[in-house]
């Protein structure tokens, strides 16, 4: 079995309690699922960099959004949005955040109308 550390991380509130939820229904624990997520993250992640593949780093950064859906779809070579997000589901990716500057772009439009 391999050696296991402890480490502090945080986590959402609400996405706690409903991994916990999880947990339970699944009868298992939190830590459980989260190694089980983390390792298949890690793995495939190697995997894919063992074979020269860039299409999950594509996926990953789309994923965290560090590039937008048009960037994705070209760096993967494919030209439907609906491919892109069962690309996503099949690398068991979450669906992905907007772009940090896309995202303070609309905050600052927010901001600007209360003015």
């Amino acid at each position: 079995m391999p050696e296991t550390v402890n480490f502090t991380g945080a986590v959402d509130r609400d996405l706690l309690k409903r991994a916990k939820i999880l947990a339970a229904k699944s009868d298992t624990s939190v830590n459980a699922l989260f190694n089980a997520e983390l390792r298949y993250l890690v793995e495939t992640f190697e995997a894919a960099e063992v074979s020269g593949n860039e299409n999950f780093r594509t996926l990953l950064d789309f994923s965290l959004g560090r590039v937008d859906d048009g960037q994705a779809m070209e760096a993967l070579g494919i030209d439907s949005d609906e491919d892109l997000f069962l690309l996503m589901a099949q690398a068991h990716l979450p669906m992905p955040r907007l772009p940090e500057a896309r995202t303070r772009s609309m905050v600052d439009d927010l901001n600007a109308l209360r003015k």
